[in-house]
Order: structure tokens, then sequence, then C-alpha cells
């Protein structure tokens, strides 16, 4: 089990914001009270999703979209996200509820899993091919994108097979065009297609290299497949996450060889790395291509561009000086749908209103029954602290966090709870959390003398570093308000209340650093240190964004 460095407050730290923690005001509605995007001018501002959805893409079925996006270890996992209009996104549900091998993920494995994956509609049911890079490619399936989603299914296995895509072709013939993780097989800034069998579940040829990018395009990866026109198309990201551009490939035989084309870079835009993600085309007709943008600290944000066909190669974005390669938009005309669609935004606050957790939340590993009860019944999210295992440095270790994504780059965060410790027992846990490579941490901590409210900070969590933890009051009864503000940068200014309505800060800010190839995650913990028959509790009574 890890170790604390405790420093004892010699004195409360008396900033006070006194900000009205809404804590007898419910909010209602899934408009987002920090991140927008649709303007209601007909136009619409990128990001559309100002959150870490890395590796989008996305599908067309009649009139609705639909997106996935890699979500690695985190469960569930495989968020699929629905809009009927490209801009307006709501979480619809996750296709993984348990990843699997379930032992394997039953510890945090921070960076693996679910890496980029592919979504379509073949014959009435919609396919998710999705990458584990120790493990292999996997396929699920559904009638309906809400699910259920069959169990995983391994298509091939293997160690850095990655971000799959199927084509169904003319021919009635079924491709798979994969990149390779360098980490795990050896080589990378490749792409190979392979053949599948007639359902699609399994592969039946050792696979073909048909790009090679190692002089022009440096680490390709993440392909995306399509045919239109007798071509077939890659669509595939290159020279790095943060600072490459959208490829397309070209060829009138699957195999190649591909002709070169870069479609959209950075350009005189401020949005670096623009690439990785789905061409989808309206009802209407207009074609449109979602993509993200790494923002570091704020994970991979996902934006929309209008895309063009010139002489059967795609602009992405706007060509403004006529070479043939597109620039990202800031702000543009809504896509044309057929009519008007409400304004909606993913879950963020949640008011623990029902049975089961908002879709926005996830656990740093597969979950246990015994971590969380939801309860419509008493408008409660009830925590059961767990102990923290025994090969535990930090927090970066420990599986029973409870995190959603950042959802914009200013924001405030606050929660109500109530605590209810085994009084048998000692050093129980439970509070606010901002975690990442570093994170930090304001609790409510039981001791022999009651319950105290405790700071911590861990610099290099993923290092191994000791937590410093800081006792900074003690709480006459059970109950507290904590708040963690984040400006830009991802600098955040934790607070705590006793009434709800006068808040004090409790330290120098701490600047929140990304996790494994994600963004920084706040949210819910209750730990404790130690074996014992009972384990103590605490109501979340809400949590709410603003």
């Amino acid at each position: 089990m890890f170790k604390i460095i405790s420093i004892t407050a010699l004195t409360v730290l008396s900033a006070t914001l006194n900000i009205h923690a809404q804590s007898t005001i419910k909010t209602t509605g899934n408009t987002s009270k920090v991140w927008v995007a649709d303007l209601g001018n007909g136009k619409y501002k990128n990001p559309v999703l100002d959150a870490d959805y890395s590796d989008p893409d996305a599908i067309r079925v009649g009139d609705d979209f639909y997106m996935v996006a890699s979500s690695f270890d985190a469960v569930p996992g495989l968020p699929i996200l629905h809009s009927k209009d490209l801009v307006n996104w709501t979480i619809l549900t996750h296709a993984l509820t348990r990843q699997p091998p379930f032992e394997h993920f039953a510890r945090t494995q921070h960076g693996n899993g679910v890496w980029a994956p592919s979504i379509r509609y073949h014959n009435n049911e919609f396919y998710i091919y999705y990458p584990d890079p120790d493990f292999g490619i996997y396929v699920i399936k559904a009638k309906d994108a809400k699910g259920p989603w069959s169990a995983p299914k391994i298509v091939e296995p293997g160690k850095g097979l990655i971000d799959p895509c199927p084509l169904w072709d003319d021919n009635g013939k079924v491709y798979l065009a994969y990149a390779y993780a360098g980490s795990r097989a050896g080589i990378k800034s490749v792409i190979a297609v392979k053949e599948l069998n007639a359902v699609g579940d399994q592969t039946i040829t050792s696979g073909t290299i048909v790009y090679d990018g190692h002089e022009l395009d440096p680490t390709i990866e993440g392909p995306k497949f399509y045919k239109r026109n007798g071509y077939y198309y890659i669509f595939a990201p290159a020279g790095g996450v943060a600072t490459g551009w959208q490829l397309v490939l070209r060829s009138k035989n699957i195999y190649g060889p591909y002709e070169r084309k870069v479609v959209m870079d950075q350009g005189k835009s401020s949005v670096n790395g623009p690439h990785q993600g789905a061409w989808v085309t309206t009802q209407t007709g207009e074609d449109w291509f979602l993509h993200f943008q790494d923002k570091f600290v704020y994970g991979r944000v996902v934006h929309l561009q209008p895309m063009k066909w010139v002489k059967d190669w795609p602009v992405i974005g706007l060509d403004i000086d006529g070479d043939g390669i597109g620039e990202p938009v800031r702000t543009y005309k809504k896509p044309n749908v057929g009519k008007s669609w409400p304004v909606t935004t993913p879950a963020e606050s949640d008011e623990f209103d029902g049975n089961v957790l908002g879709l926005q939340w996830q656990w740093q590993a597969n979950p246990k029954a015994t971590w969380a009860f939801a309860s419509a019944a008493t408008s409660k999210l009830r925590l059961y602290t767990e102990q923290i295992p025994d090969s535990a440095k930090n927090y970066w270790d420990v599986p029973q966090l409870l995190l959603q994504k950042f959802p914009t780059e200013v924001f405030t965060a606050t929660t109500k709870l109530k605590f209810m410790p085994n009084p048998k027992l000692e050093n129980e846990k439970t509070g606010l959390i901002v975690m990442g490579r570093s994170y930090a941490s304001l609790a409510l901590k039981s001791d022999k003398s009651g319950i105290a409210i405790v700071y911590s900070v861990c610099n290099g969590a993923d290092k191994g570093k000791a937590e410093v933890e800081k006792t900074i009051a003690k709480l006459n009864g059970n109950e507290a308000y904590l708040r963690v503000q984040v400006s830009k940068g991802g600098v955040c200014q934790f607070s705590y209340s006793k009434d709800g309505k006068d808040f004090t800060n409790v330290a120098a800010a701490f600047e929140a650093k990304e996790g494994q190839w994600i963004g920084a995650k706040l949210g819910l913990f209750a730990t404790r240190p130690e074996k014992i028959n009972d384990s103590g509790y605490v109501d979340y009574d809400w949590f709410r964004i603003n």
C-alpha cells in the first residue's frame, strides 16, 4: 500500500470565494453551462466537442449520426455518441460494460485497452471494430446502437495490431485496413490490409502492407476505409498526434499502389495536428469530416470540418490559397440535414436521481458491484470505501476512481457529500480528485477524533512518487461541499465550504497534467487502507459543472 507524506496545516487558509453552491436549485436538461458549439444563428464553433473524445469515427444511418471514440482502460468503455446534425451531440451508451480480459482490466492499465475504434452499419446491423494493442483486434455487433452489444470477439489475436476499419466491397468480399503500434509490433508508419471472412469476424489472410509512410508520412496510423467512384480510399493521419496532417490515399486496386495527397493541415490556423477522423455525408449530399485536435491536459477534442471533392480527391476545411490542402475552420455554417434540431450536449452534471450512474462517468478499471449504489429512492450516489491495493504507490494505481472528462478549458465543479466512516477504522477517505500523471484531491478523512478536511497533491504519480497530504481543518459533523475551479492551462483551485455558501481556498493552485494518451479527468473516490468486515460509506447528493 502506498505511503502518504503528511503535513499538518498550522492555520486554515482564509481566502474565500463567496460563491453560492446552488445547494437548493437543481439543474435541468442536458445543455452544458460551459461549452455549447451551436451558436444559435445557423452557425457553429469548433470544437463541437471540447472534451477528450479521441480518435473519433462516425457514420450516418438514416437521419442519425453515431460516433465512437477511444476509451483505453476506462470502464464502461467505447462511448457511442449520437447527433442529428453533427454539431449537437449526446452520449447514447457505452458498448463495453466490462473490458476483456476481465482479470487483466480489474487493475489500472493506463494507456492500454481500447485504442482507435471504427463504427460501421452493414446488413441492418451496427459493427464496431476496436484494437487492444496487447491482445488483438475485436469486433462487437448490435441491431440497435443503444445496444445490447454482443460480447467482444477476437478477429485476430496478436500484439501491435491497431486502428482497424472494415470495408464491405461490391464483390461481396470484406477487408480490414489497420496499422501497427511500434511499441508492441516493432514496426510502425505502415498501413496494411487483411481480408476477412464473409461475416467479418475472422481474418483469412496474413495481411499486405499497402503504404509505407517512413519517408513522407511518419507515424501514419488510424486508417479509415472507403470506396467512391471506383477508387478505394484510405483516410489516415500522419506526422504525430499533436503536429501532424490528414493524408488520403487512393487506388483502383485494394492492395495498391496507392496515390498520396495531404488534404488538411494546420495552415495558418491555430488548430495543431488536425487529423484522424471520419468522413460523413448528410441526407442532403453535403460532405463533412470529424477529427480531433490534441489539447494536451484537456485531451483530444473533436472538430467538424466542411469537405468537398475536387477531381476525386477530398479537400477538408477551407482551401484558402487554392493548393488543394484545406485548413481547419473555427466557425462555419451548420450542416444542412433538412431541418433544425435543439441544442444538446454530452452529460456533465449529475443530480444522482436515478438507479444508474450518468453516462459521463467511468471507472479507472473494471468495477465491482460493491463500489457504488445509485438510488432513485434517495436521490444520492453512495460510494463504499474500497481497500487500496497493496501494490498501489499512489492513486494512479487505485481502480475505484469514478471519473469524467474535463468538459472544456474553464469550468467549476462542485459536489455535496455526507461521510459515514466505519467507527472501527481510521483513515477512510472520500472526496474530489483531479487525475492525471500528477493529481490533486480535496477530501474528508476519518481519524479517532472525527473527520478532517485534507488536501493532497502527488506530482509524478505515474512514476510512483509519494502523495503529500495536508490537514486543512477539522469538520464539525460529517457534511461538506467540495469544489475545484479550473482555468486555462488546467490550473485548478480547490476550495471547501461547510454551508454551501462561503468557500475557502485550500492551497496554492495545482496545475493538472494529462494522463496516458488522455486528458486530465475529475471525479470522486472512496478508499480505506485495510481490510475490515464492513466498509464506511459516503452519500453524494449531486455533482455540478458550472
